[in-house]
């Protein structure tokens, strides 16, 4: 209602002009003498027509407005229809973007899920293997310690066998290289002091050394002993050597086999020492001394 009134258009100067127009008109009439002059009619009849034409002016002028104005009213709905109708066609793209990628992420995330299940069922073979693999580990760690303490009990059996033979051998040797000593023959004294020192040699080369002692040397208990295997008295002196003594690999094995000059130990005849089996024995050899 308000573009109405601001379209309408001011009538009274209009309807001034008409009523001039007919008043001439009428000046004319009034004026003219009988009968008008063609002129006079002529003029009145123009008069009139103005008038009429300048009454019918401002009405001409508001439709043409009206009109005007409801075209650019159609003109502009027209492109805010369209203008709407493009909004709401980016806006349908716009939707179907956002259902294609909505659809993207949920198979993203399926994909994911997946994934997810996946590395969490390897991560459970993984534990299980790691399991399984480290019993396996443990049982096969405690069986080759196992083995390796009865291959160690072996070899502690053999090297005690090995060095009881070999020190029953030394002893032997010796044995008969004092009795060499008294038969006086230095040929079978040289040689069988040559074959005592080669085997000593040796030996010695896998730590089985001999232990001697010289004549008139202080009775010491800790590398000598006596057959009877009594202590002497404190002042005893060796008078001569019944069996070697031996060490392992810096471990005394058994003491050397001594006389001394006190009646109470006397002399003991020449003889074979036979050595026992505890007196050989690694362990024993290795144990610290009470």
């Amino acid at each position: 209602m308000s573009d109405s009134n601001e379209l309408r258009v001011s009538k009274w100067p209009f309807f001034l002009g008409n009523g001039c127009m007919l008043g001439l008109a009428y000046f004319i009439y009034l004026q003219g003498k009988s009968p008008m002059q063609p002129w006079e009619i002529g003029f009145g009849a123009l008069c009139v027509v103005i008038g009429a034409a300048l009454a019918v002016t401002p009405y001409i002028m508001e439709y043409r407005a009206l009109v005007k104005y409801g075209a650019l009213n159609r003109l502009i709905a027209t492109s805010a229809l369209c203008t709407a109708t493009e909004k709401i066609q980016n806006l349908e793209a716009l939707v179907a973007q956002i259902s294609s990628a909505t659809d993207q992420w949920q198979s993203a995330q399926t994909q994911a899920d997946k994934t997810t299940d996946a590395a969490k069922e390897i991560s459970s073979r993984m534990t299980e293997e790691l399991k399984d693999f480290t019993a396996f580990m443990q049982k096969a760690g405690e069986g080759e310690k196992a083995t390796l303490r009865l291959e160690t009990e072996k070899l502690r059996r053999a090297e005690n066998e090995w060095l009881n033979i070999t020190v029953f051998i030394l002893d032997h040797i010796f044995a008969l290289n004092r009795a060499a000593e008294r038969s006086g023959q230095q040929t079978l004294i040289n040689q069988l002091g040559h074959f005592q020192n080669s085997c000593r040699d040796a030996a010695r080369r896998v730590g089985l050394v001999p232990v001697l002692a010289e004549p008139n040397e202080p009775f010491d208990p800790q590398r000598h002993q006596t057959t009877a295997g009594e202590k002497p008295a404190d002042d005893a002196l060796v008078v001569e050597v019944l069996a070697t003594g031996f060490s392992f690999q810096g471990r005394a094995l058994r003491p050397v086999v001594v006389s001394v000059n006190t009646a109470k130990a006397g002399s003991a005849p020449e003889t074979i020492v036979h050595t026992d089996q505890s007196q050989l024995s690694l362990e024993a050899a290795q144990a610290p001394p009470a």
